[in-house]
């Protein structure tokens, strides 16, 4: 069998693209490989379209550890061909001679637009998502892998992305971004007059896109838009500029701060569909979800509509500027803002379902803090000697045990110990 040849040399790693360097460490493939929704739901939608992979020649554009090209060689397939940029290549090669698949995957190292295979393919495979689907621009390369070299009939695994968008209120995260940039409204910081950048702060802060996990309950409308991509007939260019216009009807009355996205992408075979989710009711995932925020936000009465657009524009950065346009139908009322998906803010870093226990568990610590506080005030033995239990009991609960791994966590409970331990020598108790 003919092997893959390079056509045009390229570097390691490309240095236009700062992905390369970053998928290029093992860390960050850990951190992919670790998400069991992605990498579970890959290997479930090959399994259960076995038949669709069996004698099959596949590419994985972007193979990078070579996890889903190995699922395609358990799923039947003949012959894998693994494209990888980064040097991530070389260490995917090691995997695949160590577990003796040299004879199914063959890992070619260079750019996606510049690989010569030596046959065409029957299925495409690839992971080429970001958060909100289409950050890094990956989308472009794994679509152009299908023009290039897919057979026609082929299949793409996955086949197609929506993108979906809903309107949110959540004081809290928009407060947060307007005390970072009150920073700015300072008029003597050691002697200087900062306020007149104000206007650029607010600029600063309100275009990062914020990507974390999210409570549903913050969405205001029960039905949120969504633009489908299809990558088995898409073009490239197709993803260099688009809009995705919207219109809601909110079910409660609230302050709209921005709009709220996710995504999923459908593996569609001849025997099942399998659908990946990135939503807010579902597993979380190392994709997180994200928030659009308005500089200013809009007050909304319940059955009200607003509608708009986002209007999406590539970028040199591997990824897009995003122009968001929010009117309160019926009124004279509007709000824009300009996003850079490149410039992200990292909000709420624990699972969603662990999110409410430690949010609890801090409210705990507060509330324990403040009646040590009253206790100390009061003198009162008997009262400290069962806040002492009460402690101890919390601080060896197993969730909590847990998570004082969690800096904060750590924090708080080393407080309350040292605050517990002055009071009790100032009452002459023994801890």
């Amino acid at each position: 069998m003919a092997q893959p040849d390079v056509k045009s040399s390229t570097n390691d790693e490309d240095d236009d693209n700062p992905f390369s360097q970053y998928y290029g460490m093992l860390l960050h493939q850990q951190n992919m490989l670790q998400d069991n929704v992605r990498t579970s739901t890959y290997e479930r939608a090959m399994m259960e379209n076995a038949p669709d992979f069996a004698g099959k020649v596949v590419l994985d554009v972007g193979t990078g550890s070579g996890i889903l090209a190995f699922f395609a060689v358990k799923a039947g397939a003949k012959r894998v061909y693994g494209v990888e940029l980064s040097a991530m290549a070389d260490f995917a090669r090691k995997l695949i001679t160590v577990n003796g698949l040299g004879d199914k995957i063959i890992i070619v190292k260079g750019k996606m637009e510049e690989v010569e295979l030596p046959e065409k393919v029957d299925i495409v495979i690839s992971e080429p998502m970001g958060f909100f689907l289409v950050h890094e621009r990956m989308l472009e390369t794994y679509v152009m892998g299908r023009t290039k070299w897919m057979k026609p009939g082929g299949l793409m695994f996955p086949s197609i992305g929506t993108m979906f968008v809903c309107p949110f209120s959540d004081d809290s995260i928009y407060q947060e971004q307007m005390s970072k940039a009150s920073f700015w409204r300072q008029r003597n910081f050691y002697g200087l007059d900062l306020n007149c950048l104000i206007e650029e702060a607010m600029d600063n802060h309100f275009s990062q896109p914020v990507v974390g996990y999210f409570s549903p309950s913050i969405l205001m409308s029960s039905a949120p838009i969504h633009h489908v991509l299809d990558f088995r007939t898409m073009n490239a260019d197709e993803l260099i500029s688009f809009d995705i216009p919207f219109q809601f009807v909110c079910n409660k009355t609230a302050i709209m701060h921005g709009l709220a996205c996710w995504f999923t992408v459908d593996f569609i075979g001849s025997t099942s569909t399998v659908v990946l989710s990135t939503g807010p009711w579902d597993t979380g995932t190392h994709w997180y979800q994200c928030r659009l925020l308005l500089k200013q936000p809009i007050a909304v009465n319940s059955s009200q509509s607003v509608s708009g657009k986002l209007h999406f524009a590539a970028n040199k950065k591997f990824s897009y500027d995003v122009d968001m346009h929010v009117n309160l139908d019926g009124t004279s009322i509007s709000s824009t803002n300009k996003i850079r998906l490149h410039d992200q803010m990292y909000h709420y870093m624990q699972t969603p379902r662990r999110r409410h226990k430690l949010h609890l568990l801090l409210f705990y610590l507060f509330q324990l803090q403040r009646c040590l506080q009253a206790l100390k005030r009061e003198r009162n033995k008997d009262r400290l000697l069962r806040f002492k239990c009460l402690t101890k009991s919390l601080s060896s609960h197993v969730f909590f045990q847990r998570q004082r791994k969690r800096l904060y966590i750590a924090f708080h409970l080393e407080a309350t110990h040292e605050q517990l331990g002055k009071v009790c020598c100032e009452l002459h108790l023994d801890r």
